[in-house]
């Protein structure tokens, strides 16, 4: 699998000078890219190495503006797209995350049953050395996202062919309840748009890792 070879990388976060410090690794790339499935499987393969709770997951989608909140900006219909996040939200836990070693630190998730953010599904331990975090916009250029960018150790770009990822998210709205013809407007005017912004930001990344060939979790992964 590609993300086997991408292992070794990031425990070699936890090496060397200042690996006493907690490190955050970030991974960005466009929707439907594989950067969750990444994710979860580097947590699981540190956590397998270093202990139980030495890593942990913290992505973007737990910063979600719910349902009723797109609805009183108007913004229901651009789901998934920049301004539809608590970025500031998503910076400040940043910070406590890379500052705070003492207590437990929870993390919200997105849930695809309820579509919604959910509080609390994740947690950082006192003892967890490698927190990933990953998300559409963690390359962008536009505030608050460089001061997200300042706090990761490095940030990988995940590589997915268009095509792959156009597949990727026609089941993705398909299993979430979307006709055939709705997912395929959705994919068109939303995440469609949306990937291409995210591509803007690749050059900002510190390597670019592959996403095609990542066994897709069956209930993981961002809706967006």
């Amino acid at each position: 699998m590609n993300e086997d070879r991408l292992t070794p990388l990031a425990l070699g976060l936890l090496r060397g000078p200042g690996s006493n410090a907690r490190t955050i690794l970030g991974l960005a790339g466009p929707p439907g890219a594989g950067k969750s499935t990444l994710a979860r499987h580097l947590v699981a393969e540190v956590e397998r190495v270093e202990g139980p709770g030495r890593a942990a997951y913290l992505p973007l989608d737990g910063f979600h503006l719910s349902a009723a909140q797109l609805d009183r900006l108007g913004l229901t219909h651009r789901k998934g797209a920049p301004a539809t996040f608590d970025a500031h939200g998503y910076v400040a836990l940043l910070r406590r995350v890379a500052a705070d070693r003492f207590q437990d630190i929870y993390v919200p998730d997105f849930d695809r049953t309820l579509d919604e953010p959910v509080a609390a599904r994740h947690v950082v331990r006192p003892h967890t050395r490698l927190v990933i975090t990953e998300g559409n916009y963690l390359a962008s250029a536009e505030t608050p996202w460089p001061d997200a960018r300042r706090l990761l150790r490095e940030l990988w770009y995940v590589d997915t062919e268009d095509t792959v990822r156009r597949e990727r998210l026609l089941r993705r709205h398909r299993e979430g309840g979307r006709d055939e013809a709705t997912a395929l407007h959705w994919v068109t005017t939303n995440d469609h748009p949306n990937g291409e912004y995210v591509k803007q930001g690749r050059a900002l990344c510190t390597r670019t890792v592959p996403g095609a060939g990542l066994r897709q979790a069956e209930h993981g992964g961002s809706v967006f």
